[in-house]
């Protein structure tokens, strides 16, 4: 590192300085803290989807040697707060979806605590239930969001759409999803023995929020709630809130003080209690002229939500601002079935949004007979059409011309089914994307000099995409200092308070918060401060300069080859160009992009959570049979983006780059699936069986 000062930190491609402790099994994950005298917790959880526990006998767990505890609903402590009732856990008979959390043992080992909770015998009352979401639902409703309207609607879009000579009419779905991270979602609870507070070893996306909510709802001062996570194995959303799993950890320790309750998901329960996709029916009309360009665009979505808690994905959302168009209307709407509760995944709404409206916008390219990167092009629009706000740096277009022009995208056959190699049908495909650019405040850092080097403390997450590199480079260039000088520490409630890494936020969030605690040093203390000098700041309430349209941008090109006789899709290259503002680590933030490529490309082809009616659980609920995609489904991946910086998006003009990757993949795979085969299907994933004969 020698050579770099601070004066140029930001735009250095750092290796990620918490490498080489990870790759040598020396930087500790949630269920990893070294903690004497562990115990360990297994869940019961219920074998059916609606009903009530009539009786639950835990006589032959409790008789089992290495038992320590066996919690159900009789015998768990009265929770302080369950307002919000995905954390009522144990509270009542009550059973809203299959592998609900029932019970609970605690042992001496993983292997007593599930060998006993095995034993624990729980008889129900069954109800009827409802888990299949279609798209003429009874129990569809509307759901209340005062900031965020379910429906938008400008000029007269059904006139439109009587009378324009072009009309796209078509249904797109896409099924449940579930994140799996590589870590699965982990809490090793600690009550201290002298009837101190609660420390949570955790596995988060947010150790301030976790503390908050798990505080709440056991009735504590927050500042007796400790919540420490320095390496997260993955989140991609589902580790943004605290769940159900935290808080049966921590009523576990609080009956067992002194011991440390070990509490990590397995693989199946990761898709009950960790949050998922909701399934999307998505109907896109859009009303255009024969040269393409676009009078009425309508984009109506069904979801379906838990009966526990209300969860809107937002797919219709993106049609609002994407594309110009005089008249527009979105809708949304959500069923309540008995299901667990869905959370964030994976640039939720955004994803499945864009790949139904891009899907769409290629159709229409079709129908119009104009190429679908002119499509796009012709439809522009100049200013917001949410607010008629300008934009701030929407360089979309840029992305369209320069993506095709890397792709080799001239002198493609606008005809599908055209090109064949040997046995494989070839086609390529593209697709626009967009995610808000999100700011949030309420963090906090603090700056300490030693003598040697700064020390600056943020209570922020790495969730693995690198942040603690990039909050250090930033760190450097605000103090003028050389990167190796600085050490930044986060993942602990102890550090000032930090907002959650979720919505592509993170960077813009704490950085504010560094800068602002880096200010305040130097001008507390100047430029040659004592050892022992300290200073602490927050982030501004607001970063994003007001009556501006803020967000990314980006253009993605695929190639799709599927085998004429079996059906075998195969994605041998895809090429993003994004707009996303100033890249503060370029090594980082193209491991982002092509990880969210990556994450696009399972969503086409792969991922599936197929839901048995009968019983209403996941039926491939493990790596085995809920394939994400691995090194051997990817081919060539290129990400490419745009220099410069978007003075409105805050003081280093950066927008966020973990979310923009995945949006768009999914719909220009589809697209160019369609342009191998000829054969258009609405349907995700593409699987074999779609294209086969």
């Amino acid at each position: 590192m020698s050579g770099r000062d601070g004066t140029r930190a930001l735009g250095l491609p750092l290796a990620r300085l918490e490498g080489a402790d990870k790759v040598t099994g020396r930087a500790p994950y949630a269920y990893e803290h070294p903690l004497p005298d562990p115990l360990y917790l297994h869940p019961v959880t219920s074998t059916v989807a609606r009903g009530r526990i009539t009786s639950v006998d835990a006589s032959a767990a409790r008789g089992t040697d290495g038992v320590r505890l066996v919690l159900t609903h009789t015998t768990a402590e009265r929770l302080a707060d369950t307002e919000d009732r995905e954390f009522a856990v144990l509270q009542s008979d009550r059973v809203a979806f299959h592998g609900q959390l029932v019970a609970a043992v605690v042992a001496d080992t993983p292997e007593t605590a599930r060998e006993a909770a095995a034993l624990v015998r729980v008889d129900y009352a069954v109800e009827p239930h409802d888990v299949v979401l279609t798209a003429d639902h009874p129990g569809l409703y509307r759901p209340e969001d005062e900031d965020d309207p379910a429906d938008t609607e400008q000029g007269d879009p059904d006139a439109e759409l009587a009378r324009a000579p072009v009309v796209v009419d078509r249904t797109y779905r896409t099924p449940m999803e579930h994140n799996n991270p590589m870590e699965p979602h982990t809490t090793v609870a600690v009550w201290d023995g002298d009837g101190g507070g609660l420390t949570l070893y955790d596995s988060t996306q947010g150790a301030h929020p976790v503390r908050e909510t798990v505080a709440g709802v056991l009735g504590l001062d927050p500042a007796r709630v400790r919540v420490v996570s320095p390496h997260v194995g993955g989140g991609f959303g589902s580790k943004g809130s605290a769940h159900a799993h935290n808080i049966l950890a921590a009523m576990a320790a609080r009956e067992l003080p002194g011991r440390p309750v070990k509490f990590a998901l397995t693989r199946p329960q990761m898709f009950s209690l960790a949050g998922h996709r909701t399934p999307t029916v998505q109907r896109v009309r859009l009303a255009a002229e024969r040269d393409g360009r676009i009078r009425a665009l309508v984009h109506d979505s069904v979801e379906h939500t838990s009966t526990v808690k209300e969860f809107t994905e937002g797919s219709a959302a993106v049609s609002r601002m994407m594309y110009a168009a005089p008249h527009r209307r979105t809708t949304q709407r959500l069923a309540p079935l008995d299901v667990p509760i869905p959370f964030w995944m994976r640039a939720p709404g955004e994803a499945p949004g864009m790949y139904a409206l891009e899907s769409a916008m290629d159709e229409l390219a079709q129908a119009c007979g104009i190429d679908p990167v002119e499509l796009r092009l012709r439809n522009e629009p100049e200013t917001d059409p949410r607010t008629g706000e300008p934009w701030s740096d929407r360089r979309l277009a840029r992305c369209l011309r320069e993506g095709a022009e890397r792709f080799g995208w001239a002198g493609r056959d606008p005809a599908p089914g055209t090109r064949r190699e040997g046995r494989w049908r070839v086609g390529t495909g593209v697709a626009a994307a967009v995610y808000p650019h999100l700011y949030n405040p309420g963090s906090a850092a603090e700056i300490g000099y030693d003598g040697d080097r700064y020390t600056v403390d943020i209570g922020a997450a790495d969730i693995g995409t690198g942040s603690r590199t990039a909050l250090t480079q930033i760190a450097a260039q605000a103090l003028e200092r050389p990167v190796e000088e600085v050490l930044l520490r986060l993942g602990d409630t102890d550090l000032p308070p930090a907002t959650v890494a979720g919505g592509s936020s993170g960077t813009a969030s704490w950085s504010a918060a560094v800068l602002a605690a880096a200010a305040a040093f130097r001008e507390e203390h100047g430029a040659d401060p004592r050892p022992g000098a300290r200073a602490r700041a927050a982030a501004p309430e607001d970063t994003v300069a007001p009556g501006r349209a803020v967000a990314s941008f980006g253009a993605h090109f695929a190639e799709v080859r599927v085998d004429a006789d079996t059906g075998e899709v195969r994605v041998p290259r895809m090429l993003g160009v994004f707009s996303v503002g100033r890249v503060v680590n370029p090594r980082t933030a193209r491991s982002q992009f092509v990880g969210g490529m990556v994450m696009g490309m399972s969503m086409a082809l792969h991922e599936r959570s197929v839901l048995d009616p009968r019983f209403g659980h996941v039926v491939n609920a493990d790596l085995a049979e809920y394939h994400v995609a691995v090194n051997a489904d990817v081919g060539e991946v290129e990400a490419h983006w745009l220099e410069g910086e978007d003075p409105s998006a805050g003081p280093l003009g950066l927008r966020g780059v973990g979310e923009i990757g995945i949006v768009g993949t999914a719909a220009a795979i589809a697209n160019a699936a369609h342009h191998a085969t000829g054969v258009r299907v609405r349907d995700l994933p593409l699987t074999p069986d779609r294209f086969a004969g």
